[in-house]
């Protein structure tokens, strides 16, 4: 009877894991050999505040839960003590969150994972870790359409003192124009002799 509760917790335990793993947008196997509790209570609030969930669960479980996903390939990963880092939200900062702690703590490793719902390898989920947050990349092209509107000002305004110019200059012309046959005018009345 106890075996059958134990069997019954189990099932449960398969289900909800991959309830939560469907609605995710990434889901990190970890290998955390080696490191204390107080690194990974740090951790814990760094992947809290990336909106994403860290839990040790054993292999067997998750393997089952992937399984019930319909999530292939990641069996061979799921050797050793794993931990499962899981975020519904975004898989970005999580990801950074995660490669930033491995790169500080040599026994850490990333041993694999899924994002949107492609299994990853470790080197495939480091690179994209490497990318700059999404806040960054819309800084900067941001400051790439500012640049480009400042070169457009620029060159209307160039245009428009171009124009300006010119348009003194013909301005200038025509009024010169203008004085020139007055002045011919009161030259040729001056020579010719009053009757």
């Amino acid at each position: 009877m106890a075996s059958e509760k134990i069997l019954n917790q189990k099932k449960e335990e398969v289900s909800k894991l991959a309830e939560e793993m469907k609605e995710a947008k990434l889901i990190l196997l970890t290998d955390y050999r080696g490191i204390n509790v107080a690194d990974d209570t740090e951790l814990r609030r760094n992947l809290r505040n990336a909106n994403a969930k860290y839990t040790i669960i054993k292999n067997n479980i998750t393997r089952r839960a992937l399984a019930e996903c319909g999530i292939e390939g990641l069996d061979e990963k799921l050797e050793g003590p794993t931990a499962v880092v899981i975020a519904k939200e975004d898989y970005l900062e999580p990801s950074k969150v995660i490669y930033q702690y491995s790169k500080d703590n040599e026994f850490y490793q990333i041993k694999g994972g899924v994002i949107d719902g492609k299994v990853m390898t470790t080197e495939e989920i480091i690179t994209l870790a490497k990318l700059p947050s999404r806040e960054t990349l819309l800084s900067m092209l941001a400051g790439a359409l500012l640049g480009n509107i400042s070169k457009v000002a620029v060159a209307l305004n160039e245009v428009k003192k171009q124009k300006e110019e010119a348009g003194e200059k013909v301005t200038v012309a025509v009024a010169a124009e203008e004085t020139a046959p007055a002045e011919e005018a009161k030259t040729e009345a001056e020579a010719t002799p009053a009757e």
